[in-house]
C-alpha cells in the first residue's frame, strides 16, 4: 500500500546566503548542539506554546521541461519551537520554498523565517525565525526517549479542518523500518494510530512533554494509521550537524539476499546455530570493496547477530533490518562485523567513509535543485532520476515506462558518478523528422562508445566530427542525427519553442 506525505510534497543541505552567513549559521548550530546535550532544562509549563503553524510558498522545477518552473504553490505544515530558537520541522513541509513564514499558537501575526539546515533523506528541518523577539520568554521543547510499543502519547499540529491547533491521542504501534516517502529510502519509523492528516506534517509527537518523534506521513486509504521520524533518528541528525554540515548516512556498500533456506545455509557451510545473510554483490568504490568479497555470510554487525530474514534484534522481542546498525553510524566512523567466508569465521572492522547516495545508479529525490538537461538536434536529454518518474504520477512505479523502471531493478552504479541517460522526448523540427515518437529512450553508446552520465554523453557528442551523430540503446536500436543539419538549426529551434538555453547551468560549467 502506497503511503502519502501527509502535508505536501531543499538537495543542499545548508541552506541560502552567502559564505560568512553560512559559517554563522553552523556556528548557531554548533552552539546549539552543545548545549542541548550538556545542559539541564526546565519543565515547560505549557506545550501549546511551543508548536508553531508553518506557512509555505514553493517552486519546484518542471522535469518534463527541464528548463521551467512549475509555478508557486503555497501550503501549510506545523513545527515545535526547541532550544537555541529553532524550529523543527519536516524537510518536505519546506523542501523548495520560496517564501516562508511561522505563526505562534494563540496568535494572528506571521513572523518571517529562514531553513537553517534539512536532512532530506530523513525528512527533517530545522528553522529560525528572522525577529528573535520572536522568541523572547517563549518555552521550548527537549528530546525524549524512543517510546516502547504501546505506549501512549500525543500528536500537536495544525491538520486540515480548521486553524486552530490540534492535539490528538494515541499509541505507538510498533517501530521498525519503513519507508520514507520524502527521499524513498528507508528509516526506522514510529508507526502511530492517532489521527493524522494533511497539514500535522512536522508536528512533533510527544510523552511526558518531551519530543519522541515527528509526524511525516500516512497512508490515506487506511485509518489512524500514520508514522513519524523516531527520536533516535533525529538525534543522529543533530550529531551530524555538530561540525557544522549535514553529511547524511554512511554506505557498508553491498547487496545482500536473505538466507532462509535451509539448502543455501548448509551449501555457504554454516553451522545450525548460525545466521546470516549472503553478500552478493560488492559496489564499486565503497567501503566493501578491498574489505569484503561476494559469497561471504554476514553473521553479526555491531555485536547485533544477523537472522537469516536480514533482520536484527534491536531491543527485546523487537527486530529490524540490519541497516539500524550502519543508520547508528556517522560518515567516517568505523563498524565491526563478523563474516563465514569459505566455512571460515572472520571479525572485521569497515571505515563507513562514503555518503549511501552514492550507492544509486539513479538517485533518490532531490530539492532544491535544478535537473540536468541537454538539447541536441531537438532531442532533449537528461539523466533518470526519482524525480523525473514522478512526472507519471504517484503510481509512477505502475505507470512509468517499462525501460526506465527495469533501471531500478538492480539500481546499483559500475562506477562512482553514472547515470542512465534517457532521450525524454523531440522538439518537433525537420531535423529529428521520425523520431519524435521517441521518448523515454536510454541511449547506451554514442558512435560505439558506452557513455557513463550527461557530462560523458555531451563531451563525445560535441567532439565527433562526422557528418552523423549515432546514438544507441541497448537493444541495438539507433537514432541518426545529420549534425551539419542540427548544427544550423539549433538556435532556430531555441527559440521557436522558447528555451532559453540548450542545457542546464551544470553543465554550462
Amino acid at each position: 500500500m502506497k503511503k502519502q506525505n501527509t502535508s505536501r510534497n531543499l538537495s543542499s543541505p545548508l541552506l541560502f546566503g552567502n559564505w560568512l552567513q553560512h559559517m554563522l549559521i553552523f556556528l548557531f548550530i554548533t552552539m546549539f548542539l552543545f548545549f542541548t546535550t550538556s545542559s539541564v532544562f526546565g519543565e515547560v509549563q505549557d506545550v501549546r506554546e511551543a508548536i508553531v503553524k508553518v506557512y509555505v510558498v514553493s517552486n519546484s522545477p518542471d522535469y518534463y521541461n527541464p528548463w521551467s518552473m512549475q509555478g508557486p504553490r503555497g501550503a501549510s505544515g506545523s513545527g515545535c519551537i526547541i532550544e537555541n530558537n529553532l524550529i523543527l520541522t519536516n524537510a518536505h513541509v519546506v523542501s523548495d520554498q520560496t517564501f516562508l513564514q511561522v505563526r505562534k499558537y494563540g496568535e494572528t501575526e506571521r513572523h518571517r523565517a529562514e531553513v537553517v539546515a534539512v536532512s532530506h533523506l530523513t525528512d527533517l528541518a530545522l528553522i529560525r525565525v528572522e525577529d528573535q523577539a520572536f522568541f523572547e520568554d517563549q518555552p521550548f521543547l527537549t528530546l525524549g526517549e524512543l517510546p516502547e510499543p504501546q505506549q501512549e502519547v500525543l500528536v500537536y499540529g495544525f491538520p486540515m479542518g480548521g486553524d486552530m491547533l490540534s492535539i490528538t491521542k494515541g499509541i505507538i504501534s510498533r517501530i521498525e523500518h519503513q519507508p520514507y516517502v520524502h527521499s524513498s529510502s528507508v528509516f526506522l519509523a514510529g508507526q502511530i494510530d492517532a489521527a493524522i492528516n494533511p497539514g500535522n506534517s512536522g508536528g512533533p509527537v510527544l510523552v511526558d512533554d518531551k519530543i519522541v518523534g515527528v509526524v511525516m506521513q500516512g497512508i490515506p486509504t487506511s485509518q489512524n494509521i500514520g508514522y513519524m521520524v523516531p527520536v533516535t533518528v533525529i538525534r543522529h541528525f543533530f550529531d551530524d550537524l555538530m561540525d557544522g554540515n549535514y553529511d547524511g548516512y554512511p554506505s557498508l556498500g553491498v547487496s545482500l539476499q536473505d538466507m532462509e533456506n535451509q539448502g543455501l545455509r548448509e551449501y555457504y557451510q554454516m553451522e545450525g546455530d548460525m545466521s546470516g545473510v549472503l553478500i552478493n554483490q560488492i559496489i564499486p568504490g565503497s567501503p566493501s570493496d578491498g574489505n569484503l568479497q561476494t559469497n561471504d555470510i554476514l553473521l553479526s554487525i555491531e555485536n547485533y547477530k544477523v537472522g537469516n530474514d536480514g533482520t536484527i534484534e534491536f531491543r527485546t522481542h523487537e527486530r529490524t533490518q540490519l541497516t539500524y546498525a550502519i543508520q547508528e553510524k556517522q560518515i567516517g566512523e568505523n563498524i565491526q562485523m563478523d563474516i563465514l567466508r569459505n566455512g571460515e569465521k572472520i571479525s572485521l572492522d569497515v571505515n563507513l567513509y562514503r555518503s549511501s547516495q552514492k550507492d544509486q545508479l539513479v538517485p533518490m529525490e532531490q530539492y532544491e535543485t535544478l535537473p540536468s538537461y541537454y538539447i541536441y538536434g531537438g532531442l532533449i536529454f537528461c539523466p533518470l532520476s526519482r524525480n523525473l518518474l514522478h512526472i507519471w504520477g504517484s503510481q509512477w512505479y505502475q505507470s512509468a515506462p517499462t525501460e526506465l523502471i527495469y533501471q531500478l531493478q538492480n539500481n546499483i552504479p559500475e562506477r562512482e558518478g553514472q547515470q542512465v541517460v534517457v532521450l525524454l522526448k523531440s522538439l518537433a523540427a525537420d531535423v529529428n523528422e521520425g523520431y519524435q515518437n521517441v521518448n523515454s529512450w536510454v541511449v547506451d553508446t554514442v558512435k560505439g562508445e558506452k557513455i557513463w552520465n550527461l557530462n560523458d554523453f555531451v563531451a563525445k557528442v560535441e567532439a565527433i566530427q562526422d557528418d552523423y551523430i549515432i546514438l544507441e540503446n541497448k537493444w541495438g536500436q539507433k537514432i541518426v542525427i545529420d549534425r551539419e543539419m542540427a548544427k544550423n538549426t539549433h538556435q532556430e529551434i531555441l527559440e521557436i519553442y522558447r528555451v532559453p538555453f540548450d542545457r542546464s547551468e551544470d553543465l554550462m560549467k
